[in-house]
């Protein structure tokens, strides 16, 4: 990424954060893995929870410049975007634990409560990104004739809810296919909430759908 001492602390809290958590690495942590001196750190960033914000807000340009790039989105129907989404999702989840996690994910866990600044980030990170999938998840909709009180908005974020707790759901087991698991739960109903809606399918010719009537005693 960029090489400018602002830069490689910046690139450093990405993988020290999702390491150790946001409580505790320090400001020392910060420098030795991205090979700056404290003060180098102190001329960029008041304290390190201004640090904290800065580093959510790196991982979002991030984020968004890895899906932007990615094949899923030359799928010419919304049902066909959120499907490689996910699988694309999926495809991520290797290695250790801290790199496939959600830097956002780890820290709002921590200072949700305590660092309104980083809350705020937190927020804006999780929900910007899964604002991306609300024009497939429309395009799905009505592609697929889709109704009721189920709307792209909310979908969208139930993708983020699946990925966050999948995730948490790695880091306490140490395993990473349980939220491989997580996301086909996810892949599935999907499915069946696209599946073609009962009203839309052809009616059944009545002889094969009415019981014959009962005969009555003589």
């Amino acid at each position: 990424m960029g090489t400018t001492a602002k830069d490689k602390l910046l690139d450093a809290s990405l993988s020290v954060i999702r390491e150790q958590g946001f409580a505790a690495t320090t400001v020392d942590d910060l420098c030795a893995r991205a090979g700056v001196t404290k003060g180098a750190f102190f001329h960029h960033f008041d304290s390190k929870d201004a640090l904290g914000v800065a580093a959510v807000e790196h991982w979002s340009r991030y984020a968004a410049a890895l899906f932007e790039g990615e094949a899923y989105r030359q799928a010419s129907d919304g049902l066909g975007r959120v499907r490689a989404y996910l699988a694309l999702r999926k495809s991520l989840i290797r290695g250790d634990v801290s790199q496939f996690t959600c830097l956002a994910g780890t820290m709002v866990q921590e200072a949700y409560a305590s660092h309104p600044a980083i809350r705020a980030a937190c927020q804006a990170c999780i929900f910007g990104h899964a604002g991306r999938l609300v024009d497939d998840f429309a395009a799905a909709l009505n592609e697929r004739g889709v109704r009721g009180d189920v709307t792209a908005d909310s979908l969208a974020a139930h993708t983020q809810c699946v990925l966050q707790g999948a995730f948490i759901l790695a880091k306490a087991s140490g395993d990473g296919q349980v939220a491989i698991d997580s996301i086909e739960h996810l892949e599935r109903y999907i499915e069946l909430l696209f599946a073609t809606p009962p009203r839309t399918r052809p009616k059944a010719h009545p002889s094969r759908t009415t019981a014959p009537p009962k005969r009555r005693s003589p």
